[in-house]
């Protein structure tokens, strides 16, 4: 039956209304990603959520939220979702839904990296220990055994986000995900093999109908959809291996990650700031900060032979939960300074001239009259004085200036202007402590349980990385 004409206003309204259900769409150009058809300059940070316990979650995100971001991005963690082959646990700080909706509340988009090989400095880089049992299995390569368990989680994945309404064409806050991770090396070593697994993971994702554009970082030749990204402390001279895709950094590292006996490192602020101006002056459009969070490797699950419980990776939100200055706000500042030109950045190509040795300005003008500059020094030891629109600007060594309007520079990436963190620890007289402790009889053995070799065991093959402690008698 036909509808009246009289229905027709109402049946507009009432589309309008809810098009934040039906209009949720994610697609990108070479530009940017393209968010209900419009472009974005995304900052992003990787939080995750294994590394936190979930008290900590919304104020993680609301810090994040308040320093500029777009974006949350974590990790999916294969090992602690699927302990045992079917089973499986997102309960307590494996709750990847909890976690997911807390962005949403929070009004941000997430990222999410299924993988499900994670690396991330994890145990086992994130996969479960019974997957080396599977018969005739070989890892990330063309292995029938492989796929078969990598697909399969990656599919509950998919289906646990679809049941919840939280990919971007849902309605939920999901707007990229990722499959494999960092592979590029791998496939190399790998040949043909690593080629065929590769463009198969890729095919496997697409073909999930997620409804959001999937990544693969650091892959030249990640196959059309996905997008090929990029990792690293600098990601300026990255460009994705087709034209009509946009410019991505899915890591630009804060610090690093800290090992026994080894240096707390650090990575200055002007310098991260830095590298962030610099990649998006040359038309990058989403730089994700890792670790914006860096968090705590509880229990067993630091991963390597040397890989601290702390994963604080020098991140502008510290091991604690607490504000690390003057990165956190040095970094905001700039948030805010690139979100000025953002509807000029999206929408042109930048001019660049010299206005120096080792000077240039980049020029984005838009169609519509909008203007905005990035005046940078390359020379990391002097200050140069340089001349742009008929107006002189002093330029730190190692800097970029931002003008949002050519004009007035609202933002030099050497320049701090907020306060260095001064904390103190103090006593308490908490009475919340508690320890736990961990005890592995050993009375009830007897000679039946022991096992003789002639040489030294392989440890996970013995204990099924259920202990870290391997008893020897010797004779």
């Amino acid at each position: 039956m036909a509808m009246p004409l009289h229905y027709l206003p109402l049946l507009i309204a009432f589309l309008l209304s809810n098009s934040h259900f039906i209009l949720c769409t994610v697609t990108y150009d070479r530009k940017a990603i393209l968010i209900n058809a419009q472009r974005r300059i995304l900052f992003s940070g990787s939080i995750h959520y294994p590394r936190s316990t979930p008290q900590m979650w919304e104020d993680l995100i609301h810090k994040a939220k308040n320093g500029g971001l777009d974006v949350v991005e974590t990790y999916v963690f294969w090992n602690v979702h699927e302990p045992y082959p079917g089973i499986y646990n997102f309960e307590g700080r494996y709750d990847l839904v909890r976690f997911i909706k807390t962005i949403q509340r929070a009004g941000l988009y997430a990222h999410l990296r299924i993988g499900p090989y994670v690396c991330a400095e994890w145990n086992f880089g994130g996969f479960p220990v019974w997957l080396k049992y599977v018969p005739g299995i070989s890892f990330r390569t063309d292995n029938e055994a492989f796929k078969k368990a990598m697909q399969g989680f990656t599919e509950k994945i998919v289906a646990l986000m679809k049941s919840e309404n939280l990919f971007q064409s849902q309605g939920g806050p999901i707007i990229l995900a990722q499959i494999e991770n960092e592979y590029g090396t791998e496939s190399k070593l790998f040949g043909a093999a690593g080629h065929n697994y590769m463009t198969w993971a890729a095919n496997m994702a697409v073909g999930l109908q997620t409804g959001v554009p999937w990544v693969m970082c650091k892959e030249e030749d990640a196959p059309d959809p996905v997008i090929n990204t990029c990792n690293g402390f600098y990601c300026d001279a990255f460009s994705p291996n087709k034209p009509y895709k946009p410019t991505m950094w899915t890591e630009a590292w804060t610090g690093w990650f800290s090992e026994f006996g080894g240096p707390l490192h650090q990575r200055p602020v002007q310098d991260l700031a830095f590298a962030v101006a610099r990649f998006i002056q040359r038309g990058g459009s989403l730089v994700n900060y890792y670790m914006y969070h860096g968090g705590t490797n509880f229990g067993r699950t630091a991963g390597g032979p040397f890989i601290t419980t702390s994963y604080d990776y020098d991140a502008p939100i510290d091991e604690y939960g607490l504000l690390r200055q003057p990165k956190y706000g040095h970094l905001k500042e700039l948030h805010k300074a690139i979100k000025m030109c953002e509807p000029t950045l999206v929408s042109a190509d930048p001019i660049v001239t010299s206005l120096g040795d080792y000077q240039q300005a980049h020029v984005y003008s838009s169609e519509s009259g909008g203007c905005a500059a990035f005046l940078s020094n390359y020379d990391t030891k002097s200050f140069e004085r340089v001349l742009f629109n008929n107006r002189h600007y002093n330029l730190p060594p190692w800097s970029i200036s931002i003008l949002p309007d050519c004009r007035n520079a609202v933002f030099n990436t050497a320049k701090v202007g907020v306060q260095t963190s001064q904390m103190g620890m103090l006593p308490t007289e908490s009475t919340t402590l508690s320890w736990e402790s961990y005890f592995e009889d050993i009375s009830a053995l007897d000679d039946s349980s022991m096992m003789t070799s002639p040489g030294l065991l392989e440890q996970i093959n013995v204990t099924r990385d259920t202990s870290d402690y391997l008893w020897y008698i010797t004779r």
